[in-house]
């Protein structure tokens, strides 16, 4: 689990390095704003577009493998995108496209990241701990967008912006190793992980599913589950309020709040210390609620709790005269928005099983495409009935995101129950 925690941090400063030496990149090299649009949405579209192929591939193949491999891919480009102005296809179609090709497939490579980390929850740990697990990916986003600020701008301000990208690169190359000589997909793999843990942990026999066999994920059934069709509604909803902190928080401190810069970067850390700190605590009172509502109560209290005090505090946010006040609302907002996503993803491990890998591709699919669509909704709103409302309606579709779980009984597997052997006498001991 810390090891997923570290590969998160890593994913954003991959992700967010770009966002913040586009400043240097956009003036070394005459790009417009719009232009420099592009390029960082380009990361999105590749990361959208390849979380179900992510899934199936850690399904497929295991996440120790998977996730050595996309680590690997995603440094090595990182670390190219500080030669890419140098590249062919710079010379054939302009430094824009280059980068942006580069970050295209930067988002591919990380891609498989999240559905792997589901299925290291589901192969690692028993079932009345599976929130706290998925808490530790949600945990490593906020510690990595609170830090990537930090480091990368020391990097910059030192050695330049080519070096920050060298560093990232270098840096993910490191992770790759250690997972490839510390990890492995399933406790019983490891030496150092007693039969009395793997007994303690306690997996059906149905969820061990042969690295070199090919599995047949019943993708009818998944599309056709109104258990997943109401989780990846309520994570579209999810993903539209979320990334308004990835994309538009800073712009809105300096030119809605009157921070400034200095100002706008510190207090713009501080949704991603909320979330590092509620992140854990939404996947400890998922297991609580859990083991005292039983399933699917239980989530689903733990989901609204989350997602609708998000709501009023982004609302709250969004109409508060004191600027100071009015960030640490919305940073909140987004810790509560993130205590309630655990569970989310503890739901695709419920409802996917063996095929958790694949569920969670699609269903961040979905939240990827909420997150693509906001930032281009905020803008066309703010900029026709001003930033209030736009944040505002961020608050109503998180409403929305919450109101999905009553359509979302983790129950309802995919896997027909007839397939499924009987639990082990230590799971049923352990639950």
């Amino acid at each position: 689990m810390a090891l997923v925690t570290v590969t998160t941090v890593l994913t954003y400063l991959d992700r967010l390095n770009l966002s913040i030496a586009g400043h240097f990149i956009q003036d070394e090299f005459s790009l417009s704003l719009k232009t420099m649009g592009w390029i960082l949405s380009s990361f999105l579209l590749g990361y959208s577009l390849s979380q179900i192929p992510g899934g199936y591939l850690a399904d497929r193949f295991g996440p120790r493998k998977v996730l050595i491999t996309a680590i690997s891919w995603w440094s090595v480009l990182t670390a190219a995108t500080a030669i890419a102005p140098r590249l062919p296809v710079a010379r054939w179609l302009g430094v824009a496209y280059s980068i942006a090709l580069i970050r295209f497939l930067i988002g591919i490579g990380e891609a498989p990241s999240s559905p792997s980390y589901t299925k290291v929850v589901a192969n690692w740990m028993g079932r009345t701990h599976r929130g706290f697990g998925s808490s530790f990916n949600l945990f490593g986003i906020g510690l990595g967008g609170a830090l990537t600020p930090v480091l990368i701008t020391f990097i910059m301000q030192h050695w330049g912006w080519r070096t920050a990208f060298y560093s990232c690169g270098l840096l993910g190359i490191a992770v790759a190793l250690v997972w490839y000589f510390f990890a492995t997909d399933w406790p019983e793999q490891h030496p150092r992980v007693n039969q009395a843990e793997i007994e303690l942990i306690g997996h059906p026999r149905s969820y061990h599913t042969g690295a070199a066999e090919k599995i047949q994920v019943p993708w009818r059934r998944i599309v056709t589950n109104r258990s997943v069709i109401a989780l990846i509604l309520g994570y579209f909803c999810q993903g539209f309020p979320i990334y308004f902190f990835h994309t538009w928080l800073f712009i809105y401190l300096i030119k809605v709040r009157g921070f400034s810069v200095t100002h706008g970067g510190l207090y713009g850390a501080t949704p991603y210390l909320a979330i590092a700190v509620l992140s854990p605590l939404g996947g400890l009172f998922s297991d609580f609620a859990v083991r005292a509502l039983d399933k699917p109560w239980g989530q689903r209290i733990a989901v609204w709790l989350g997602m609708f005090t998000s709501a009023a505090l982004m609302w709250a946010g969004a109409h508060a005269p004191n600027r100071v006040t009015a960030i640490l609302l919305l940073a909140a907002a987004a810790g509560c928005n993130m205590f309630a996503s655990v569970t989310f993803w503890v739901a695709c491990i419920d409802l996917g099983q063996q095929f958790s890998g694949s569920v969670a591709g699609l269903m961040n699919t979905f939240g990827n495409l909420g997150g693509w669509l906001s930032p281009i909704v905020t803008a066309y709103v703010a900029a026709k009935f001003g930033w209030t409302i736009a944040l505002s309606l961020a608050a109503i579709v998180t409403v929305g995101s919450g109101l999905c779980w009553f359509g979302v009984d983790t129950r309802n597997s995919v896997v027909a129950s007839s397939s499924l052997p009987p639990p082990s006498s230590s799971l049923s001991e352990c639950s």
